[in-house]
């Protein structure tokens, strides 16, 4: 029986070399499991079949108009993602405007004048959205406004003291005498 030595000088035996040759490479099977876990990451809708509308054109509207629409329960999803049933209710509301002949702009009207711009992913700017606008802005501000204070503070604070005779003497010693362990 002859034996083979391995990477690190050990010896294996031609079984366990049989057995290697027999498993597949790890870097195609690593690609595939990755392929395989990003085609179940894609985005899922949550719109139901029976909230599909039979008119393609109508649904295409609706689709594009829910992406803009937040759902109230989740709060950072759209209706057009979200399970909730009040994004249900959102989503069968706004396909009944357009079916009964609502423009886009009338049926987001209708939505946003029942719950309000907090229902909009991308509220317009007014009085009332104005922080909302505004608060990333001024979160910039107050952390430039701290940043330049440190600065100051620092350049304004006084020089260490110089170092006394005797921690002279020490500081030399420990110099001389090199690293302890």
């Amino acid at each position: 029986m002859r034996i083979i030595s391995d990477r690190r000088g050990g010896r294996r035996s031609p079984a366990k070399t049989r057995a290697r040759r027999g498993r597949p490479p790890v870097a195609p099977t690593l690609a595939i499991i990755a392929i395989v876990m990003a085609l179940f990451t894609a985005p899922a809708f949550a719109v139901q079949p029976d909230e599909i509308l039979k008119d393609a054109g109508l649904e295409t509207r609706a689709r594009a108009l829910s992406q803009g629409l937040r759902c109230l329960v989740c709060q950072n999803q759209s209706i057009d993602d979200s399970d909730a049933s009040l994004a249900r209710d959102l989503r069968i509301l706004l396909r009944e405007r357009l079916t009964a002949g609502d423009s886009d702009q009338q049926a987001m009207d209708f939505i946003v004048s029942r719950y309000g711009n907090f229902v909009l992913l991308k509220p317009p700017l007014h009085w009332n959205t104005a922080f909302l606008w505004l608060a990333p802005l001024l979160m910039l501000g107050l952390a430039g406004v701290g940043f330049w204070r440190f600065l100051t503070r620092q350049q304004g604070a006084p020089p260490p003291a110089p170092l006394t005779p005797a921690d002279e003497a020490r500081l030399t010693q420990l110099i001389k005498d090199g690293p302890t362990q």
